[in-house]
């Protein structure tokens, strides 16, 4: 799971950071600053390749289905950009504004796409709305006056970390109660 892993990185460079403020500025500062850089930067691009994978296994489990093969697609390329992020810091100067805006434009499309697929599904209607309203959320952070872009972005991680917590926590329960309930091999 992505978010226990990066969310820490992310807040140990920000206790690097003194000068860092929420209102003033971008998450994407404290990967330029000497003291944060290793931790953001690392937090970045390991949470974009887990988030890949997960977003490859969530082609592979839910393929067949239009929406969330769209959707699944669009949260791959979301974690490409997440991952650009790190590894194209403030420092490439357009470069890195433009993987950001990808990421924050992307986050909130694949979920709007999945909880579309969920809606439609005969069982998930629940985590659809719920998927919808993360998106939402991540979108609608944008709108609010500001100086810095701190709060929109963790705003937009967080929606979207919980709903990947709720879907892979969901997910897991499923596979369990599968394992659980199908017939095992006895030795003779």
């Amino acid at each position: 799971m992505t978010p226990p892993i990066v969310l820490p990185l992310i807040a140990i460079a920000i206790s690097r950071a003194p000068w860092f403020t929420w209102m003033e500025n971008a998450l994407s500062d404290l990967g330029v600053f000497e003291a944060s850089a290793l931790s953001f930067n690392t937090g970045l691009i390991m949470g974009g390749v887990m988030t890949f994978v997960f977003a490859i296994g969530l082609m592979k489990e839910f393929g067949k289905q239009i929406l969330w093969r769209a959707g699944s697609s669009v949260f791959a390329l979301d974690a490409v950009a997440l991952g650009a992020i790190g590894v194209f810091t403030e420092a490439f100067g357009e470069l890195h504004f433009y993987v950001s805006v990808a990421f924050f434009v992307l986050t909130p499309i694949s979920l709007f796409l999945i909880g579309a697929a969920e809606i439609r599904g005969a069982k998930g209607k629940s985590l659809g709305v719920f998927t919808v309203l993360m998106g939402l959320v991540a979108a609608l952070s944008w709108t609010f006056p500001r100086r810095g872009a701190a709060i929109p972005e963790i705003v937009s991680a967080l929606a979207v970390s919980a709903w990947s917590m709720v879907l892979g926590y969901l997910l897991l329960k499923r596979d369990r109660a599968a394992a659980s309930a199908s017939p095992r091999l006895r030795s003779s």
